[in-house]
């Protein structure tokens, strides 16, 4: 994502990315930190992707120094993306793997010495200070200021189990700490690598003609008109318009689609997709930071900020939560040595141990690690959600309602039958196309192709005082003849005895095929019938079927085509209710009635004219999202794509990582409170808190990961 800068008031806003981030509670904290630093109007962290967005006058040194408490390392958007050392030699983990040696030599100099010999002692001391000398700061500073924080319990616990002759107990919860840290470090980066991968689809370069020189160029450099010469077997940088040559583009990056399409010139093409063959040239139509790319990695981005339901859950229930655990751990150190004559010693063990496995860590990151994953999973497989919400929300779904034209169908209606009264067909052809080359209705473009096709001069045709009946066809003079084209309710009402009965058998047999008919007439008779239909989709039927496969209860077809053609067009699909004769307003009723039946439904559609309806539905999904900002700006979920196959996946993904969420919420509770019911007989131990705490954070996160694994 190119850096972002906006006068704001006459303040810099800029963002930056950052490295180190472990959990949702370091972030916000680091936030704060920033907001409190001079020159700084506001900040804003985005934890899922890593970066932050300060508004006012800063420096990297200054914002590094907020991050101080968690060695965070902020890095400018426009630099070259540093190259991702091994986890296991990252600077960070080899002071875990000296305060290891250290507590496995003291563990054996102990068995040797005695438990009071003093080396013991000293190498335990040394574990717990190399180990966590970092968390030491923080809890202390946090203890100071009265932040009751993962950091602050750890501390309090470590020095109470030094102070009461644990050393060795301390060290190991320091160890069994800094590897949980680790791993969470570990965990978090391969979650947000889904985004990295998307920032790097696209090159940084490209080869554009100015005048007679070609030069190479860096994206940022690159004006909208600039043409840019694209070999094969190389990434386009920008998106344009082929100008010259033809070839096929692999455009999975972008849209999902595993098979490559054809491209050639006035075709609108995509930064990120790949050349396979021919030399294109192509004029540039959107810098850098408007790209479809850009947007889909901005879009992710805020995605992956946006806080689902189940996370604002998690959040309220941890603000209470923690102060209650460091009550509770008080009482437990206090009351039984003073009112029941307990061993003080042993009752402070036990509270210190209440204090490590009260940590909420496991609690906070099991939803935003899921979201991450989830999101970022998507985006790459060319579905766009648009936050968590909608990812929980598309989970919940039992109804699905679609758009008939360019959803289900191919949106492209093309002429199947023509039937002549007794009349010259082409003539007839002709005539109809001459009129119907005044309107501007779909099924007209469908029957000018045709008479292009059978080489009819329409254009010649004088045609004169041409209107429009609203909602009904047109009318002209051709010849000193007034003719009509238009649908069969009309000429019901211009025919004095209305239509004749075989006529009405040849329109109602059309109609019953799922095809549209058009009428060409006089204000005396029918000349001809005219069957135009929209193809269906090869994909339609498979996917209504997946989707019922999957789960959802009931798939309806919206559309304001005549029952007869909705229904045949709707049995062959499959879906389970068609609705037909509907207007845009008809289709948002029916929307709102549905929701409040069945509660969650989703519409789908092309995301410009099924606006109302996408709107007023649990979940908004929007076809062909690649180069349809439309569609990118008013849909909950874009489909990169303009296939619907990728429907059934988003689905899937959807309810995997709703079940993975409530799992992981489960899961977290539900070992804190095993933990703690270990207090009672006195079972708990200092080490056997940390474990379980550093189980639970690990067994979450490799949960969530696992939505990473989910394909078509």
């Amino acid at each position: 994502m190119s850096e972002q800068k906006v006068k704001v008031n006459e303040q810099e806003t800029k963002t930056y990315r950052v490295q180190g981030f472990t959990c949702t509670d370091c972030a916000k904290k680091f936030e704060t930190n920033v907001k409190h630093l001079d020159g700084i109007l506001d900040a804003k962290v985005n934890f899922g992707a890593s970066k932050i967005t300060v508004t006012g006058k800063t420096t990297i040194e200054s914002l590094e120094s907020a991050g101080a408490f968690e060695n965070l390392k902020v890095r400018d958007d426009k630099e070259q993306r540093v190259e991702r050392v091994a986890f296991w030699r990252q600077k960070e983990n080899f002071k875990v793997y000296i305060a290891t040696f250290l507590l496995i030599s003291s563990f054996f100099l102990r068995l040797q010495l005695g438990e009071e010999h003093i080396i013991p002692i000293i190498g335990y001391a040394a574990s717990i200070v190399i180990g966590g000398y970092s968390l030491f700061i923080k809890g202390l500073k946090n203890l100071v200021r009265l932040n009751f924080d993962m950091a602050t319990l750890m501390t309090v616990a470590i020095l109470g189990a030094a102070a009461i002759g644990e050393w060795g107990e301390g060290a190991v919860v320091v160890i069994l700490f800094a590897i949980s840290e680790a791993l969470e470090r570990y965990s978090m980066d391969k979650a947000r690598q889904s985004i990295e991968s998307l920032m790097d689809i696209a090159p940084k370069e490209a080869l554009i003609r100015r005048g007679n020189k070609e030069m190479m160029v860096h994206v940022d450099d690159i004006q909208v008109g600039d043409v840019m010469i694209v070999k094969p077997g190389q990434k386009l940088a920008m998106d344009g318009v082929v100008i010259k040559g033809t070839s096929t583009l692999n455009q999975a990056a972008i849209t999902g689609e595993s098979v490559p399409v054809t491209k050639t010139i006035d075709d609108e093409v995509f930064a990120g997709t790949l050349n396979e063959e021919g030399l294109l040239e192509v004029k540039v139509t959107k810098r850098v930071e408007d790209s479809t790319l850009s947007k889909i990695i901005h879009l992710v981005e805020e995605a992956q900020a946006e806080r689902a339901p189940s996370q604002q859950f998690v959040d309220r229930f941890a603000k209470y939560y923690t102060p209650g655990i460091i009550v509770f751990a008080l009482l437990l150190v206090i009351v039984p040595p003073l009112f029941m004559g307990a061993d003080w010693s042993e009752w402070i063990y036990r509270g210190l141990a209440v204090l490590v496995v009260g940590c909420p860590c496991a609690l906070v990151i099991s939803t935003p690690v899921s979201i991450v994953t989830a999101i970022g999973n998507a985006a790459k497989n060319g579905v766009l959600i648009k936050g968590g919400i909608h990812l929980e929300e598309t989970g919940g779904l039992k109804v699905i309602a679609f758009d008939k034209t360019g959803t289900l169908t191919k949106g492209v209606p093309a002429v199947t039958d023509i039937v002549t009264f007794n009349n010259n067909e082409e003539e007839l052809l002709t005539i109809t196309a001459a009129i119907e080359n005044g309107s501007q209705h779909p099924l007209a473009s469908a029957i000018m192709r045709k008479a292009e096709e059978h080489g009819l001069n329409f254009n010649e045709v004088l045609i004169e005082e041409f209107q429009s009946i609203t909602g009904k066809g047109v009318k002209a003079i051709v010849n000193n003849q007034m003719y009509y084209v238009g649908s069969p309710n009309l000429f019901e009402e211009v025919l004095p005895k209305g239509v004749k009965a075989e006529i009405k058998e040849s329109i109602l047999n059309l109609q019953t095929q799922g095809k549209t008919v058009m009428v060409l007439g006089t204000d005396k008779e029918v000349l001809s019938l005219i069957a135009v239909a929209d193809e269906i989709r090869e994909s339609s039927k498979e996917v209504i079927r997946k989707l019922h496969q999957a789960g959802i209860e009931k798939t309806v077809m919206l559309t304001g085509d005549n029952k007869r053609t909705a229904e045949a067009i709707g049995k062959q699909v499959g879906v389970s209710d068609i609705e037909a004769d509907l207007l845009p307003e008809d289709k948002l009723n029916f929307i709102k009635e549905l929701k409040s039946k069945h509660y969650k439904v989703a519409m789908v559609g092309d995301g410009v004219n099924d606006a109302p309806a996408l709107a007023a539905s649990t979940v908004g999904v929007a076809m062909g999202g690649a180069g349809t900002d439309t569609a990118l700006e008013t849909a909950d979920i874009a489909l990169m794509s303009d296939d619907l196959s990728k429907l059934p996946y988003t689905i899937k993904l959807s309810r995997r990582a709703l079940t993975i969420i409530k799992q992981n919420i489960t899961f977290s509770l539900a070992i804190k409170a095993i933990a703690l019911l270990l207090v009672i007989p006195g079972w708990l131990t200092l080490w056997l808190a940390i474990f379980a705490d550093m189980g639970a954070t690990l067994l979450v996160t490799l949960n969530s990961l696992r939505l990473l694994r989910i394909k078509e």
